[in-house]
């Protein structure tokens, strides 16, 4: 990345899996919005097809978007990034925790442990290194907003047996994002939301439900502008649950 001084973007986001399915369509939305988009992804080819998409969505910015090729595993390179965000701008605005894996379909005693811990790493780990490093930036915005993508897996999990460690980690993706919400909630002007996207037309879904057919199903395209709303300066919901297939917010609800 490039530290050099420069002009700071109106709003600058960090989407994590933005190479492809609901972050890229988040990453094109938000930059469609005018936001500067900091796309984090394994896959640096992909990365790059995305730059040439959000070039030519904002041909008069001279540097639209930021290209960060990281494995969400390597979590000093999380660190990097946040020390790294902080010399060129000095702050951040919006994250989007879009980032996941699937993981095995299988009992849980069938799961190997490596399984289960990979699962983990980039669905509840990463995610909390992320708010480590980047809290600082977030308060440091004026209208700091984060955004998880959840999963209905992880509150109707006897509904889907099989998909354990998923279920799990996503579960406590939910408990994470609440915490952070609840810790900035009289501290910051951040806000910090789940959304649950539903069954949508990705990868993942398709690894998933391989007998489905994916055209019965809605595109991440359709869900991308809620996350520019949910993210935008006039958000004020905090702590709660999007929910896209009923396009409603929610609150979480203490057990009976």
């Amino acid at each position: 990345m490039n530290s050099a001084p420069e002009a700071a973007p109106a709003r600058i986001a960090l989407v994590t899996g933005a190479s492809r399915g609901i972050g890229r369509a988040a990453a094109l939305a938000l930059a469609q919005a005018g936001v500067h988009v900091v796309a984090l992804a394994r896959t640096q080819g992909a990365l790059e097809a995305l730059d040439d998409e959000i070039r030519a969505l904002r041909p008069e910015v001279e540097t639209p978007a930021t290209l960060v090729p990281c494995d969400l595993t390597d979590l000093p390179a999380l660190d990097r990034l946040g020390e790294a965000l902080h010399r060129r701008w000095g702050r951040l605005d919006i994250l989007i925790g879009n980032a996941g894996v699937l993981g095995p379909l299988s009992p849980l005693h069938h799961v190997e442990p490596k399984q289960w811990e990979a699962v983990f790493a980039i669905n509840v780990t990463a995610n909390w290194r992320l708010i480590r490093a980047l809290d600082p930036l977030l308060r440091a915005s004026r209208a700091g907003r984060v955004a998880f993508i959840t999963s209905g897996a992880a509150s109707r999990a006897e509904l889907l047996a099989y998909w354990g460690p998923y279920a799990v980690s996503k579960a406590a993706l939910d408990a994470l994002a609440r915490t952070y919400a609840a810790e900035t909630l009289n501290t910051s002007a951040i806000k910090v939301m789940l959304v649950n996207p539903g069954p949508l037309r990705t990868r993942m879904r398709a690894t998933a439900m391989p007998g489905e057919d994916p055209l019965t199903l809605r595109v991440p395209e359709e869900l991308a502008p809620k996350l520019v709303a949910l993210t935008a300066p006039e958000w004020q919901e905090t702590g709660k649950l999007y929910d896209f297939p009923s396009d409603r917010v929610m609150s979480f609800s203490a057990p009976a």
